[in-house]
C-alpha cells in the first residue's frame, strides 16, 4: 500500500529511525567482499592505521542508509527511482558495536516539467550514532508519482 506521495515530502518533512547496529563479523564480511582495506578486514592491523582499529567501510554505511530509509518509509512510497546523488562525505568512522540511525530530511521539491504526474525531492540522509555524531551525510533526489 502506498502511504507517502511527492505532495507529501514538503521541504522540512523529517523521519528518524530507530538503530541498525553493525558487528565486528558483519564489517569484516562486507569489506572482504567488497572494500578490502585492512582498516576494513583485519582487526589487527587496523590497530596500526590512522583509525586505530577496525571501522566500517563507508560504502557499508551508505548501506545501512538504504535499508533504515527503506524499512522507514521507501517501501511505502511512490517512489519511482533516483537520478542520483550530489553528495556522499563519511565524516567519522564506524566502529564495531555502533548504533546507527538516520536521519532524512527533505531539503528541496520539484514538479516535473515534462510529467504532471510526477515530481522529485531533494533529501538529506545523515547516518548518526550513539552519541548522535553524523557519521555519514548523503544528498539526493528521488522521483516519486504524485497523488
Amino acid at each position: 500500500m502506498i502511504k507517502y506521495y511527492w505532495d507529501d515530502f514538503t521541504p522540512g518533512w523529517t523521519y528518524e529511525s530507530g538503530t541498525r547496529s553493525l558487528s565486528a563479523d558483519d564489517m569484516v564480511r562486507f569489506a572482504r567482499e567488497y572494500d578490502p582495506q585492512v582498516y576494513h578486514t583485519d582487526p589487527e592491523a587496523a590497530k596500526a592505521t590512522p583509525f586505530g582499529g577496525l571501522i566500517a567501510s563507508g560504502w557499508q554505511t551508505c548501506g545501512v542508509i538504504m535499508r533504515l530509509m527503506c524499512d522507514g518509509y521507501l517501501l511505502e512510497s511512490a517512489c519511482m527511482g533516483s537520478p542520483g546523488l550530489d553528495e556522499v562525505k563519511w565524516l567519522k568512522p564506524v566502529r564495531p558495536g555502533n548504533a546507527l540511525r538516520l536521519r532524512a530530511t527533505a531539503l528541496e521539491q520539484t514538479a516535473s516539467q515534462k510529467d504532471p504526474r510526477r515530481g522529485s525531492v531533494k533529501f538529506s540522509w545523515e547516518a548518526l550514532n550513539q552519541a548522535g555524531e553524523v557519521v555519514c551525510r548523503v544528498v539526493g533526489r528521488q522521483y516519486f508519482a504524485r497523488r
